[in-house]
């Protein structure tokens, strides 16, 4: 009896080493074995969206790798070795291409895309719409239509009566385009002009104005009508080789010493300033935790995201409030608005003043 007892010992072993072997050659040659899986990503169908439970804090949540779309007609064209490239975010400046903007009286179309190429479109609309095109500066960004007095279709753009009278005043049409704030973008203004007699040359825009509001709700459906004109025309790629001289100077600036950021400089006035430093701040995710415009100042949390984080036990809490971490400050100077950032003493986190401010500038321009 104890001889089968080793003899069955012996079989086990011999079969715990051939098993091994086995093992041991599959993994080498796992390569050979395994499936290649590298055409799984063109031909994958999308699941369906993670559903969080409703108690859970749904700002926490996002996605950390995202996947790129990819069409029927791109998909055919890859192969294992052809991988797709995520897609150039900075071509995406806003989520909208065509949005209408205000402030403190005054309302512009933003546009995402550089003056060359809108000046030519808008000429077109000019044309498209009765206004046509009377006088015209291409370095100045300044479009200026005939009289709107005899084409009815001009008139019902910008809202004179059908019934014409020899009283009335003479009715032209400016567009002003201009590079926007943030970079490869356009801002385009409209204004209805009444004179006693007809203009005989390009009438200076004027800076900043204060319409009624009749003029301001004027301004902005005409704003809307030309984005939708624009908006049709976006296969169209003619460019101005003129319109493309009224880009100037960057309209914001990052001041550098020995390679950090010390400052920003905004050549714009301070209501504007303003309001892009506070865009900027929301579409950064930087949290505002109190603010005061007349003394020109932010308090804001700029915690990394480790560092917001409190553990296991964060699933269990409410919502952590902004703590004050840092505080930008803008003050006015003769050539423009320079902004600044301070790092509080209790904060002992990793992110310093240069970093808000370099990060700030990505945002803004």
């Amino acid at each position: 009896m104890s001889v089968l007892q080793r003899t069955r010992s012996t079989l086990s072993a011999k079969y715990l080493v051939l098993s091994s072997g086995l093992l041991f050659l599959t993994a080498v040659s796992g390569c050979g074995v395994m499936e290649d899986r590298s055409e799984r990503y063109v031909n994958a169908k999308e699941g369906e969206s993670l559903q969080l439970p409703e108690s859970a804090d749904e700002s926490r949540f996002s996605q950390k790798m995202p996947v790129r779309d990819i069409s029927v007609a791109d998909a055919s064209k890859m192969y294992p070795s052809d991988i797709p490239r995520p897609p150039d975010m900075t071509s995406e400046i806003l989520e909208e291409n065509y949005v209408i903007e205000e402030l403190d009286g005054r309302v512009w179309l933003l546009v995402n895309d550089v003056p060359g190429r809108i000046w030519p479109a808008a000429n077109a609309y000019m044309a498209d719409r009765g206004l046509g095109v009377e006088y015209d500066s291409p370095q100045l960004g300044l479009l200026q239509s005939e009289l709107v007095n005899f084409s009815k279709r001009a008139r019902q753009l910008v809202e004179l009566t059908d019934d014409p009278s020899a009283r009335e005043p003479e009715v032209v049409l400016q567009v002003r385009m201009a590079p926007g704030v943030r970079r490869k973008t356009t801002e385009v203004q409209v204004r209805r002009l009444s004179k006693d007699s007809q203009p005989d040359e390009l009438i200076p825009w004027s800076g900043v104005t204060d319409p009624g509001p009749d003029a301001l709700a004027l301004q902005k459906r005409l704003l809307a009508d030309m984005g939708e004109f624009l908006k049709a025309r976006e296969e169209n790629k003619s460019f101005s080789r003129a319109a493309s001289g009224m880009v100037s100077t960057p309209l914001v600036k990052l001041v550098s010493e020995n390679d950090d950021a010390v400052a920003i400089r905004m050549f714009l006035d301070y209501g504007r300033s303003w309001a892009e430093v506070s865009r900027s701040l929301t579409e950064a995710g930087i949290g505002v935790v109190d603010l005061n415009r007349s003394e020109g100042w932010f308090y804001v949390d700029f915690r990394t995201e480790d560092e917001r984080e409190s553990g296991w036990f964060d699933w269990f809490s409410d919502k952590e409030k902004p703590q004050h971490t840092h505080t930008i400050t803008l003050q006015e100077h003769a050539d423009g608005i320079v902004i600044t950032a301070e790092r509080l003493d209790s904060y002992d986190g990793d992110h310093g003043a240069p970093d808000l401010l370099t990060q700030l500038f990505d945002y803004l321009y």
